[in-house]
């Protein structure tokens, strides 16, 4: 076990599933995914069957709130007891180097653990691991519910570094045919494929340690982001799965008085992510809402006054041709509809991305009762297929660039919540390995 307190993190023991499990049913997809589409996860289901599994040990959202839910948190905390019991895992100890290939592209990244001491995910904070977007706290008691009493943890975070020189993860990536192969297979319904190492110890490590010092070292900081000394180092970004990691630190702050600091819930297990990854692409987060009460056209109307414009716009492709080039430098994005598709504008929005301006509204709407809850999807298809219901209204949205998402968070703070997504639905992390926390 080696801590580095200076750079927030730990490297230990991860657990993987034994040689000889079939990892294609093994290896599930995050659990925040596909919420609205109940029929992915019960393809799952048969699929797996009474296969081991980490679809098992997690809860998949679209259960939230059903009556399913506290019989499914009860099962996947006995799960993992009985595959600690029945050796379903063995231990690695050290870094573990990750390559997945998915919609055509490759990218990698390095599972360690991150120290819940360094990260704080309110606005306005300087520590040195972070939110990237607000944290919706009423999310949080769901998923506490689930980790508390869980003997295990099987992350789906994806934190990023801002590396652009490549220094840290890619020497790695270049050393990998010399490493161990520690699992290597394809993903269910053409996922793609996931393959990992076993870095070794030694100049290895000493390698990504050094790496992550210079990152974080404050005058390279400051010169870099052209700061000064009342901003904090941020080296450690989130990018997938925020609220699982603000779940972790909200259990780590209620038990760590008597669990004392030593605690392994005091740590989180992560993959680490360079943003300048050519594998890596940032893709937008839509938004969705169901039974709605009035029309959206006229919500909106009422809601912005003469500084937004609506327009009706011929078909799905030409809405989401004119969102992702837009022909003027407003804020513009899509609505879809039971009745069409159109371009809404916004002449004087009332934030610096056109998903802030939006959500003001949303918020607003939603709190009035004019729609009967709001999901957050990926994907063109999506948000076509479910805004065009009866009832239902969808909001296309542009992407943000992924350059831009350090210096943004550094000077301005968090972005509006579910601003941006490391990839479509189907690229999100996989659960493959796992980390006691009890």
């Amino acid at each position: 076990m080696s801590t580095y307190p200076d750079l927030g993190i730990q490297i230990g023991e991860i657990l993987l599933p034994r040689p000889g499990i079939d990892l294609k049913k093994w290896a599930v997809i995050a659990c925040d995914q596909y919420t609205s589409e109940p029929e992915y996860w019960e393809q799952v289901a048969r699929l797996v069957g009474d296969s081991p599994s980490t679809f098992h040990l997690i809860l998949p959202e679209v259960y939230l709130g059903t009556p399913e839910e506290q019989a499914r948190i009860q099962s996947t905390q006995q799960t993992m007891r009985r595959y600690l019991n029945e050796g379903i895992f063995v231990s690695h100890h050290g870094l573990i180097l990750v390559e997945r290939q998915s919609s055509g592209r490759m990218r990698h990244g390095l599972m360690m653990a991150l120290d819940l001491e360094h990260y704080d995910y309110s606005a306005g904070s300087q520590t040195l691991i972070r939110a990237t977007e607000g944290t919706i706290l009423d999310r949080l008691p769901p998923r506490m519910r689930i980790r508390e009493g869980a003997p295990l943890e099987l992350p789906h975070i994806l934190v990023l570094i801002d590396d652009p020189q490549q220094t840290v993860i890619e020497p790695l990536v270049e050393a990998r045919k010399k490493f161990s192969r520690l699992y290597d297979t394809d993903l269910m319904f053409d996922s793609g494929h996931l393959t990992a190492w076993a870095v070794p110890d030694g100049p290895c490590e000493e390698q990504v340690i050094s790496a992550l010092r210079a990152l974080a070292n404050p005058e390279t900081f400051r010169s870099r982001y052209g700061v000064g000394e009342d901003k904090g180092v941020l080296l450690f970004a989130m990018g997938d799965g925020n609220h699982s990691l603000a779940t972790a630190k909200a259990i780590w702050e209620k038990i760590k008085g008597q669990v004392g600091m030593n605690h392994p819930a005091r740590y989180a297990l992560v993959e680490i992510e360079n943003v300048h990854d050519h594998g890596l692409e940032f893709e937008p987060i839509h938004r969705v809402l169901f039974q709605c009460k009035e029309s959206p056209a006229e919500a909106l109307k009422q809601f912005f006054g003469d500084t937004v414009q609506i327009s009706p716009i011929e078909h799905a492709a030409a809405m989401i041709e004119q969102v992702k080039h837009p022909s003027s430098p407003l804020q513009t994005i899509g609505m879809v509809t039971a009745e069409g598709y159109a371009l809404v504008t916004f002449t004087r929005p009332t934030s610096n991305l056109p998903v802030g301006t939006l959500q003001g509204f949303l918020d607003a709407w939603l709190k009035s009762g004019s729609a009967a809850k709001i999901d957050y999807v990926h994907g063109d298809d999506v948000v076509v297929r479910l805004g065009s219901q009866l009832g239902n209204v969808g909001f296309y949205l542009p992407a943000i660039s992924k350059h831009d998402l350090f210096k943004t968070v550094i000077l301005d703070g968090v972005l509006p919540r579910k601003t941006f997504s490391m990839g479509e639905a189907r690229d999100k992390r996989f659960y493959m390995e796992a980390r006691r926390i009890a």
